[in-house]
């Protein structure tokens, strides 16, 4: 990560960043995630919000994790401060070994460019650029070398099943198309988080499906998953499913171990998640 001060404090001496599971020992004991006692308050007095209540939960490297509720249950408030968009009025979120709170905006700008590879409902590609370019972006922004970036955007267009459309602009994909592209940008910079925001909000049946095929090979290989949905059939593919509820934690339900494959959704009753659809 080239001598950046955050650097330092992301990684451990010496370990490589094109290793996905750089950093600090993720198990038990030291969880890749930490949230304590995370509360987020908006206005004051009469008028306060409390989006968010005294939040507790970790998460361990390889999980797959499903946040689940309905609108304005506070998941996408939880969803801000896990990637760093937003910061807890109180408690504490520790993110790899690091105290997110201790962070400055260099910092935390670094942390989402690094460790976290976002995801949205709305793709959040750049129009009138090629999907080769808009996954290479985030890599610019770190300064890799161009041939590097362009080897690594390549691998991982071909990693979403996109290799023939990296010289296409957004206009000229599906929707489906699209969000494989956005998730080829997230995963360029090898994260230790994919977080996802509905990420299947806005795609019909057969597209969901592909997206949460690469979800599952993704998270098959080994990589972190945190998504966010209202959809109690979407949340049936994750290994993990913690459902919120007026800004709290009202469930945390375990659907397969963290080591191994996520669950066949056909092992998974979605009824058991007891979510309403919005």
């Amino acid at each position: 990560m080239g001598g950046s001060p955050v650097a330092d404090r992301v990684l451990e001496p010496g370990a490589d960043e094109s290793d996905p599971s750089a950093g600090p020992d993720s198990s038990p004991e030291h969880p890749l995630m930490v949230l304590t006692g995370v509360s987020k308050i908006y206005g004051v007095g009469e008028i306060a919000v409390h989006a968010l209540r005294e939040v507790d939960f970790k998460l361990e490297l390889g999980d797959y994790l499903a946040i689940i509720g309905s609108s304005g249950s506070g998941k996408s408030t939880l969803m801000n401060i896990i990637g760093c968009l937003d910061q807890p009025t109180h408690g504490s979120y520790w993110l790899d070994g690091i105290d997110v709170g201790s962070l400055d905006d260099y910092e935390l700008s670094y942390i989402r460019n690094r460790q976290i590879g976002l995801i949205f409902q709305s793709f959040n590609l750049i129009p009138r650029t090629t999907v080769a370019r808009n996954v290479e972006l985030p890599l610019i922004y770190a300064r890799l070398p161009k041939a590097e970036r362009r080897e690594r955007a390549r691998a991982a267009i071909e990693a979403v099943g996109l290799g023939n459309r990296g010289s296409h602009v957004p206009s000229e994909l599906s929707g489906g198309q699209q969000q494989r592209a956005a998730i080829a940008r997230a995963i360029v910079t090898e994260p230790a988080i994919i977080l996802a925001d509905e990420p299947t909000g806005n795609l019909d049946t057969a597209s969901t499906r592909d997206v949460l095929e690469i979800f599952f090979r993704l998270n098959a290989a080994g990589r972190t998953i945190v998504m966010i949905t209202h959809e109690p059939d979407v949340a049936a593919h994750a290994k993990r499913v913690i459902q919120v509820a007026d800004g709290q934690i009202v469930a945390d339900m375990r659907q397969a171990p963290v080591a191994g494959p996520p669950p066949a959704p056909e092992s998974v009753s979605p009824e058991h998640l007891q979510v309403a659809h919005t």
